[in-house]
């Protein structure tokens, strides 16, 4: 860009008139946001003002253009300038007219665009437009205008330049001392009053003051006396105007100390060249005020048409203030740059071009060794970089989707002026260059710490909002709120600025999500923290972390695919919150207590349970209703928790449920005892002897009737909490146990359907919707409880009149008739309690217990029973009115049912009218069979398998054992030697 500065011809544009138009007032900049951009250039001197640099600079413009231009410097009056246009010449000149031009090639280069057409106010408070000249004027009086000065003032000193021309004929520009020879030419008489001469004395004494010993070019040495005595003259001047003749003394000496002064050169010789405006930094806060003329006076934002023909005449400053093409690209991005500011920032033109001329000055900056222009350069660009980055530590306060361009153009700003200080000026860099990406860093910088700041004024404002609606009924906790905000944040960071932060940092999208993702994290470690058990609220701040957390992870995925590697550096960064692994412990933990609480309510009451049928109509125990209501409301507490993974840890509850349900059941049934806990033990084998019928009523044989078994259940100790009604209650208990946990299944399944659960269809059905504990221990406890219960009635309670009344002694006195008597009161006390899916179950084990006892009877009753051939017939006759009583005419158990059981007792009774010899042999044959040639010499005792058949050897046995018959007895003394009596 900066070659439109070099040796060019410009044309002429035209402009409005400014002929004797009334000075336009200084431009009205915000003071806060002035005082805060302070030049980078340092301040020349305290007591020079704007005024006095811009009036300083004016003349300097002045004289450095009448030097060097191709036409004679002669004066001509305002009034003659505004009469007659000069001729137009092809090298720029304060005397050459504005006419029409093509474009500006700077605006062009910069990327500004043309005030063609834009409309203004002007000096009369009318509109106009840019792009149309009332009058055709020279480039000389815009820059008048431009930089605010009088006509009285320009007259001034343009006459004073041509009496210093004339006195100085042959000398070049760079010889004179502008201030010292105006001093001398202009007299109090050029001035309205006594008083402005005297300021404008004192501002040209300030201005060598600021020249030569507070910014020399050259600095002083120490044993040279010349500036303390330029020190003392200015202060004296500045007390009491000092007399500027020609001739007089104060005048001599002024011009003897400040010849000497200005022309020093760095060996020690005298130079030609007059050093007193190009110390740093005065020649570039003059410099400054000559490129403000560069901006309409009337509309500060707007850059004049005709900046190509005023940068050409500024050029010609170069070599009085010392400057170059990469001093002036310093000072014009600092110019447009200010003024951008200064104005509100609502030219955005000025930021784009001052963002293009960047590109220039990094490219001088790596070429700099200078270490003034070093100086300089830093100091600009960490102003403008101090400007920017109060932006973008915060952009998304400064920033939104309406001004993007304006973002990117800061950014842009920000990102080179970083690297271009810490690249290409600072040395500690220079040995790390390859190692760190300056302006990526910068940008990761921005991102991280506007989210931190995006995602703290979220936070406040939720909790701000909490606090003003405390009163209202709101269910969300802050941190549920709050992962729903960070995802807005991520979501609009990504649509709105990480694809202007890209072009600088290739992962802005993951880099914005990484510290949204550590900011909640860092909120979600300290709530995990103070979680004791799950309640809704933890649950639902999980749940939108699990769901932020995709969110971010999968922004970030997306903006990292055509990095190298793959985003992982990203994802490194964003450590998993685990909110579904917290979740699925807190659910654990949740249903171990719940289960465990159960379990201890279940065997509390299990303690205290008495088992009465009266408690209520269902006849089941209350506890049993209780356990149902807790697992019940269990379930329910369990589906109404906000999780999205019931189908995930219900097979952990049901499970858990399931065990203490087993638990119960398994209590419940315990200490009930089995079939084997009431049949009395067999006793040992003995044979009738002869006239045994004659003495079955002595009390010695009384002594001999078979021990039963001691009962193992409470009753025998007094405990009503095993009798029969309450067995039966016991059973109803577990029927209802078993019906309501298909209920309980069938519920589960439409609350699992129902709810917001994911994974619902990958488990099957048996994984987590059964009871499978529970259920299988209410089948084996209603059978285990059945059985005890009919045996408890057949051979505890009723043996009084079964083991020891039946068939004990005579026959014909001791029939089943008492038995039957004191069954049916059972049998109805059952049929009354027992649940109807389950009554006909007991009343068949009853009666399978009453058969096996009958047969008992017949086959092990010990030796007090015996029976003869005619006794066949009452035992048959009893055996009938036994199965009667169950079949009772019809009302009773079905006669196929009582068929199958008593089978064996069908089989077994018809021995009983079997002749003695009959029986022998068949007895020999079977054992023959069965043992093989062994038994020839000897019949072995055929064990007892409790199995009992016609054709089975024991059987056999048993009936010849109980027949009182001589041949029995014989058979039975010869073969194996039975005692007739225990």
């Amino acid at each position: 860009m900066s070659h439109i500065f070099r040796d060019k011809s410009l044309g002429g544009s035209k402009r409005h008139s400014y002929v004797h138009a009334p000075m336009p007032p200084p431009p009205s900049h915000n003071p806060r946001v002035a005082s805060d951009f302070r030049s980078p250039f340092g301040d020349p001197a305290t007591t020079l003002s704007d005024s006095d640099l811009r009036e300083s600079a004016y003349e300097i413009l002045i004289a450095a253009c009448r030097s060097s231009g191709t036409r004679p410097l002669t004066y001509i009056p305002q009034s003659e300038r505004a009469a007659d246009k000069a001729p137009a010449s092809s090298a720029p000149s304060l005397q050459r007219s504005l006419t029409s031009s093509a474009a500006s090639k700077v605006k062009k280069a910069l990327g500004m665009k043309s005030n063609s057409g834009k409309k203004r106010v002007d000096d009369g408070g009318k509109p106009t437009s840019l792009g149309r000249a009332q009058k055709a004027v020279t480039i000389g009086e815009l820059l008048r205008v431009q930089m605010r000065v009088s006509e009285q003032t320009d007259s001034r000193i343009r006459r004073a330049l041509l009496r210093i021309a004339a006195g100085q004929l042959g000398r070049r520009m760079e010889s004179w001392v502008l201030p010292l020879e105006l001093l001398q030419q202009i007299r109090p008489s050029d001035f309205p009053n006594q008083q402005e001469y005297e300021t404008w004395q004192r501002r040209n004494l300030k201005l060598l003051e600021a020249g030569l010993l507070l910014h020399p070019y050259l600095p002083p040495e120490k044993t040279d006396t010349a500036p303390w005595r330029l020190q003392q003259i200015i202060r004296g001047a500045l007390e009491k105007p000092i007399d500027t003749g020609k001739h007089s003394e104060s005048m001599q000496a002024l011009r003897s100390v400040v010849m000497s002064l200005s022309c020093k050169s760095s060996d020690g010789s005298v130079s030609v060249t007059c050093h007193w405006a190009d110390g740093f930094s005065l020649n570039l806060r003059l410099y400054n005020m000559l490129l403000d003329a560069c901006f309409d006076v009337h509309d500060e934002t707007t850059v004049i048409e005709e900046i190509d023909e005023v940068l050409e005449l500024i050029k010609k400053t170069w070599g009085i203030l010392g400057m170059n093409q990469m001093l002036h690209n310093i000072c014009f991005l600092w110019v447009l740059f200010h003024h951008y500011v200064v104005t509100g920032e609502v030219e955005e033109d000025l930021l784009f071009a001052a963002n293009n001329l960047l590109m220039d000055v990094e490219k001088d900056a790596k070429a700099a060794k200078d270490p003034d222009y070093v100086k300089v350069l830093s100091s600009t660009l960490s102003s403008i970089l101090g400007w920017a980055e109060k932006k973008l530590l915060a952009y998304r306060d400064c920033f939104n989707s309406d001004n993007t361009e304006s973002m990117q153009s800061i950014v842009s700003l920000g990102a080179v002026a970083a690297k271009i200080l810490i690249e290409d000026i600072s040395q500690e860099y220079r040995g790390r260059r390859k190692q760190v990406d300056v302006a990526c860093d910068r940008i990761d910088t921005y991102i991280r710490s506007s989210l931190r700041a995006a995602f703290s004024q979220k936070m406040e404002q939720i909790k701000s909002r909490r606090h003003l609606s405390k009163h209202q009924q709101n269910h969300s906790h802050i941190l549920s709120i709050l992962a729903e905000s960070a995802s807005e944040l991520a979501f609009n960071e990504k649509a709105i600025f990480s694809p202007i932060l890209k072009k600088w940092h290739p992962h802005a999208a993951g880099v914005a999500v990484a510290t949204l993702h550590s900011c909640y994290g860092n909120e979600l470690k300290q709530f995990i923290s103070a979680i004791t058990e799950l309640t809704p609220a933890a649950i639902q701040v999980l749940t939108a972390a699990d769901k932020l957390e995709k969110d971010l992870v999968q922004i970030a995925v997306e903006d990292s695919v055509d990095s190298e590697d793959g985003g992982k550096s990203i994802i490194r960064e964003m450590p998993p919150y685990e909110a579904k692994v917290l979740i699925g412990n807190l659910m654990k933990s949740w249903i171990k207590s719940r289960v465990d609480r159960l379990k201890e309510w279940a065997e509390r009451n299990l303690l205290q349970e008495v088992w009465n049928p009266q408690a209520n109509k269902e006849r089941i125990a209350p506890s049993a209703v209780e356990v149902l209501r807790l697992v019940d409301e269990t379930l329910e507490a369990f589906f109404l928790l906000p999780i999205p993974v019931h189908a995930v840890v219900l097979p952990d509850l049901i499970s858990g449920l399931d065990h203490c349900l087993q638990n119960y059941i398994l209590k419940a049934k315990s200490g009930c005892g089995t079939r084997s806990t009431f049949i009395p033990s067999l006793p040992a084998l003995t044979r009738c002897s002869m006239g045994s019928k004659f003495n079955v009523f002595k009390k010695k044989e009384k002594s001999q009737a078979p021990q039963r078994r001691k009962s193992q259940v409470g009753t025998v100790n007094g405990d009503t909490s095993w009798g029969i009604p309450q067995l039966c209650v016991r059973i109803n208990t577990l029927q209802h146990l078993r019906t309501q946990l298909e209920v309980l299944e069938k519920r589960v399944v439409v609350q699992l359907r129902s709810s917001k659960s994911t994974h619902v269809d990958d488990l099957s059905d048996r994984t987590f919707r059964r009871f499978e504990l529970s259920a299988a221990a209410c089948i084996e406890g209603i059978q285990l409880l059945c059985e005890a219960a009919a045996y408890k009635v057949v051979f505890h309670d009723l043996s009084h009149v079964l083991w020891d009344g039946l068939y004990f002694g005579e026959v014909s006195s001791s029939r089943i008739e008492p038995f039957l008597q004191e069954l049916e009161q059972y049998l109805e006390i059952i049929a009354s309690t027992v649940h109807d899916r389950v009554r006909t179950r007991v009343i068949t084990d009853v009666m399978k217990a009453s058969l096996e006892g009958f047969l008992l009877i017949l086959l092990a009753g010990g030796p007090s029973r015996a029976f003869t051939l005619e006794d066949f017939q009452m035992i048959e006759e009893d055996f009938k009115f036994l199965t009667d009583l169950f079949w009772s005419n019809g009302d009773g158990l079905p006669v196929d049912l009582i068929d199958k059981y008593s089978s064996t007792v069908k089989g077994i009774l018809p021995l009983y009218r079997t002749a003695t010899e009959s029986l022998v042999e068949q007895f020999k044959s079977i054992t023959l069979d069965t043992c093989g040639s062994s038994a020839k010499s000897r019949f072995p005792l055929p064990p007892t398998s409790g199995h009992w058949n016609p054709i089975e050897p024991n059987t056999l046995l048993r009936v010849l054992c109980y027949r009182d018959d001589e041949t029995a007895a014989k058979f039975l003394k010869k073969t194996y030697n039975l005692p007739t009596k225990l």
